[in-house]
């Protein structure tokens, strides 16, 4: 495994995710027409998508992003080896679990067969969260 590759394409896709959690927090709900069905669409549920909810959620993917970067060696923090691997396997273990509740949804348990929410668990989020959880926790070792 190349950590640096490795650690730069997690940071991209927690870094991208980040972006889109403050591009919605401006109000939009790209690529939903109105904010109930963006908060359907993405969790399955109807979340108030506000700055006050959004922002936190940016900060903490920033935060895993530059973690993720630092265990792959690409930036420099003021965090020990040992914090930078622990920190990495947190985003890993986080990753982790919302693969295991992707899988509990195809199952149909807790989100509708043919939603959009179910459509973008079995096709985008579950997957993403597989591959990306495996490649934190290779990473954080």
């Amino acid at each position: 495994m190349n950590k640096p590759r490795t650690a730069a394409a997690l940071a991209a896709v927690l870094a991208v995710d980040g972006a889109i959690h403050l591009y919605w927090a401006t109000g939009s709900t790209w690529p939903a027409t109105d904010s109930a069905s963006l908060s359907r669409a993405v969790l399955n549920a109807d979340v108030p998508f506000t700055p006050p909810v959004l922002v936190p959620l940016a900060a903490v993917l920033a935060a895993g992003a530059a973690t993720l970067l630092a265990r792959g060696g690409l930036l420099r923090l003021p965090l020990a080896p040992a914090a930078a691997r622990w920190g990495t396997r947190a985003v890993a273990a986080g990753l982790s679990l919302r693969a295991l509740a992707g899988l509990v949804w195809l199952t149909g348990l807790g989100a509708a067969p043919g939603s959009t929410f179910y459509l973008l668990n079995a096709v985008v989020y579950t997957p993403l969260c597989l591959a990306a959880a495996t490649a934190a926790w290779r990473l954080a070792r």
